[in-house]
């Protein structure tokens, strides 16, 4: 038997033909082609107005954002919070009310000695001296001699026991208050303080 048909050309030289059986489908118009990306495409400012044109072709409805003044600064928050001293420690009290103490004590014996440096300078001492030498001068001897009497280093001993007895008093008495602090507390709850930090 001898096939009389005429050869048939190859399957590619029809491009534009569908297979038998298959409906001719719609003619769609040639896109560029976008490659696969691994990343998501950064996404495109919203514009004031209208809609805007994905990569993909899509239509897009751009959202509009409210605006907000250059200028105007958020105003500063502080936080604030509120506290109580319930409890004071008496040990703790003692020591810092020592050492206060003494610091007070140096600085009153300086401050003497300063003190009676510039008056006798100044001439103070002998000028009341005198008065009060002539004031209480007799026939048998003479009055009394201010100036031997108020002399620096008997000023400055003087000073120092007072110095002395002010740090045992202020020690004591502070460590005291601390005590009947606690005591109080107990009952009314204590000192609240507030504290605030400005952010």
């Amino acid at each position: 038997m001898t096939d009389i048909r005429q050869p048939q050309p190859p399957y590619e030289s029809y491009p534009g033909s569908p297979l038998p059986g298959e409906r001719p489908g719609q003619p769609q118009p040639a896109q560029p082609y976008h490659p696969p990306q691994a990343y998501a495409p950064p996404s495109t400012p919203p514009s004031t107005g209208g809609a805007t044109r994905g990569a993909s072709g899509h239509q897009q409805t751009a959202v509009r954002r409210p605006r907000t003044e250059s200028g105007a600064r958020s105003a500063p928050r502080t936080r604030k919070a509120r506290l109580r001293v319930s409890r004071v420690d008496p040990w703790s009290v003692m020591k810092v009310s020592f050492l206060l103490a003494i610091a007070l004590g140096i600085c009153t014996v300086v401050a003497a000695a300063v003190l009676w440096m510039v008056m006798d300078g100044m001439g103070v001492f002998s000028a009341v001296g005198g008065t009060i030498s002539e004031a209480t001068e007799s026939k048998k001897g003479t009055g009394f001699d201010l100036e031997s009497f108020l002399s620096l280093p008997r000023v400055l001993a003087f000073t120092g026991v007072i110095a002395a007895i002010n740090v045992v008093l202020a020690t004591a008495l502070a460590t005291l208050g601390a005590f009947i602090y606690n005591l109080s507390a107990g009952f009314v709850g204590g000192v609240e303080v507030t504290l605030a930090e400005d952010e």
